[in-house]
């Protein structure tokens, strides 16, 4: 009986933990990505003000 509940509990806090990392990781390519769309309409601005003269 005890050995169920701890590995119910190992297997809880396994879970959870894999579920946090893979919370972390999109929240890093969220991040990521609207960099590469910030730098990508700055790259945008600087060829139109570069072409405008």
């Amino acid at each position: 009986m005890f050995k169920k509940k701890v590995i119910a509990a190992a297997t809880l806090f396994a879970m959870s933990a894999l579920i946090t990392s893979c919370g972390n990781t999109i929240e890093g390519m969220g991040e990521d990505t609207a960099g590469a769309i910030n730098a990508t309409q700055d790259a945008g601005r600087s060829i139109d003000n570069a072409a405008s003269y």
